[in-house]
């Protein structure tokens, strides 16, 4: 019977409460083949250390005409000892195993269990975030959730700050000047609000007069967005970084931005109609 990889790997997500990244797989392979390694090495040390059997088919260090030591006596039968037999080792689990599991081949395996989760649809789901996988429950269990672990319902984050959280998240690492600058409005009560949800942290600060505090987004934010980095992040297809840039070097200036700084096309309103001119008359006599 092949070595399960899938089965192998299902069985560490559901007994860790951490990610699993594919580099903690692949190192417990690894330990995997060293502890496979270890008993017959501690085996042949043992019989290099030992002594030769002596004459008569007595064991080594006995010498003839003396007793060996007494075996130890057999529990008794009232003892609270429990002795437990160990298991056969599974053939699709511990036999055959690959010296070298790839990261296709993890993620291969990772995307059928994921499959099969869903298909099951037994409330389990298997996502990749920035630190790796992980067995999650369905989100509408939620509700069941929270109960038992007697937290409130989720607070939903208001516009202010999904604006906030956009811009930190498009120009991190961030100060708050710059988001006031962006959005217009203060933006202190929307980055306190996300410093407390964990999804904006203090980055440090810039080389700028005064050394203002940046901010970036937190892993718990590309969870949040459902997101593995922020590589993934939709592109912005009216402003790019170096507009932004540009945008807040005049902003010293005063002059409110036109569609071209903004990269919108620059669109021309049609001009009214101009009047016609009067134009002489033929007759004198109707000009007069």
């Amino acid at each position: 019977m092949a070595f399960n990889l899938k089965k192998v790997l299902k069985a560490l997500l559901l007994s860790s409460g951490q990610p699993l990244s594919i580099k903690d797989i692949q190192a417990a392979f690894t330990r995997f083949h060293e502890q496979a390694l270890l008993p017959a090495t501690v085996a042949e040390e043992g019989a290099s250390e030992g002594q030769p059997a002596a004459e008569g088919g007595e064991p080594a260090g006995v010498a003839q005409g003396e007793t060996s030591a007494p075996a130890p006596a057999a529990p008794a039968e009232d003892s609270t000892e429990v002795i437990f037999e160990p298991v056969a080792d599974d053939p699709e689990l511990y036999h055959d195993v690959p010296s070298l599991i790839t990261a296709t081949q993890i993620r291969e395996a990772m995307d059928a269990i994921a499959i099969e989760l869903k298909q099951a649809d037994e409330g389990l789901l298997l996502i990749e975030g920035g630190s790796g996988y992980r067995i999650v429950t369905h989100p509408r269990f939620g509700r069941w959730v929270r109960i038992l672990r007697q937290e409130p319902p989720p607070v939903k984050l208001s516009q202010s700050s999904i604006e906030t959280l956009a811009v930190v998240a498009y120009r991190q690492p961030v100060t708050r000047t710059e988001i006031e600058t962006i959005r217009g409005v203060s933006a202190e009560a929307g980055v306190n609000k996300l410093l407390e949800r964990d999804l904006i942290y203090i980055v440090g600060r810039a080389d700028t007069p005064g050394r203002p505090i940046q901010y970036g987004t937190t892993d718990h934010f590309l969870e949040f967005v459902g997101i593995k980095s922020l590589d993934e992040l939709p592109a912005s297809d009216v402003l790019s970084s170096r507009q932004i840039d540009e945008w807040l070097k005049t902003t010293a200036n005063a002059r409110p931005p036109t569609d071209a700084d903004m990269g919108l096309a620059n669109e021309q309103l049609p001009l009214e109609a101009a009047v016609p001119a009067a134009q002489p008359a033929d007759n004198p006599a109707e000009t007069a």
